[in-house]
């Protein structure tokens, strides 16, 4: 077990570094001077080509390309990302500071959204295969799925909001103003998880163990709960692991469509804005996010797994 938690954590490295250099190679990729842009966004009132010059200096554009990424590089291993060039006196490790909490409260209530509405429907679902709740459920799922997310914003702003006028529009104001955006977020990681469990639980209702314990004369309640959903949800380990980051991430559009002032509307405001260190930032803490989860998990099942352990091995 040791080895392979040793060498799981030996071949993030390689990953972390790729993503590094994916994320600074992309932003300077950008056909726009970012010493121009810069100077720009600080409303410099003539630019001329010494200011410019002067401009990259400073941000040491004038270094070769990998000197600059070793720079950048080992800067960010000291948690320094760098100045916003919206506000040269903010950093950008403060700016995402400053928004992080507003989107984890998002994620944090999506995730329990899905767990506790996917978890008991699934099972259900299971259960009364092929009932008139099976049938209700896969057409909300189906459904669900193919909607987009800012449409299931904005449907449910006029509907809850406006025409019942039961939760606030937008903004950042407490509890109730967190409920409309964190099911936004979570509506289609529900559906995800319904399908999921369903299809994982009606296949080992197949397996052998199933009518052995039948046979044993178990009660069918302990053997739904404490054999087929048990082994039906280790299979869904790997699946939150990875899910996790992406309801951090997926929070982009549900930030700007209910006004939430997180880490997805920052970026999306550094984009018009052309703050390139905020979006360079914000790619490198998705991108390490979903690595560091996906370790996570990954050794979490194998720990829990002993069949993992004996096919590692």
């Amino acid at each position: 077990m040791k080895n392979y938690i040793i060498m799981r954590l030996l071949a993030t490295v390689p990953l972390l570094l790729g993503i590094s250099f994916l994320c600074f190679v992309f932003i300077n990729l950008i056909p726009s001077d970012p010493a121009e842009v810069a100077l720009r966004i600080r409303q410099t009132p003539i630019i001329t080509e010494e200011l410019i010059a002067q401009t990259r200096a400073e941000l040491g554009l004038d270094q070769p390309f990998l000197v600059r990424y070793a720079h950048w590089l080992w800067d960010c291993l000291h948690f320094d990302l760098g100045v916003s060039y919206t506000n040269p006196a903010r950093t950008v490790l403060g700016e995402i500071g400053r928004c992080l909490p507003a989107t984890l409260e998002l994620a944090g209530l999506s995730l329990v959204y899905v767990i506790v509405l996917s978890l008991p429907i699934g099972f259900l679902s299971a259960v009364y295969k092929d009932t008139w709740f099976d049938r209700i459920m896969r057409g909300v799922v189906f459904a669900t799925t193919a909607m987009p997310v800012y449409w299931v914003g904005l449907l449910l702003i006029w509907i809850v909001s406006i025409k019942l006028d039961l939760l606030p529009t937008s903004g950042y104001g407490g509890f109730s103003s967190l409920i409309l955006p964190a099911f936004t977020v979570a509506l289609s990681y529900i559906s995800t998880y319904i399908r999921l469990i369903r299809n994982n639980m009606l296949e080992n209702m197949r397996e052998d163990y199933v009518l052995y314990a039948q046979a044993r004369g178990l009660k069918q309640c302990g053997i739904l709960v404490r054999h087929i959903l048990k082994n039906s949800l280790q299979s869904c380990v790997t699946a939150i692991g990875m899910s996790i980051p992406q309801l951090i991430a997926g929070t982009i559009v549900v930030e700007n469509v209910f006004a939430w002032p997180g880490v997805g509307r920052l970026c999306i405001a550094s984009i018009f804005n052309r703050d390139y260190p905020v979006i360079q930032a914000y790619v490198l803490l998705v991108g390490v996010l979903f690595v560091f989860f996906n370790l996570f998990f990954d050794i979490l099942q194998y720990v829990a797994d002993p069949r993992l352990r004996e096919r590692k091995a």
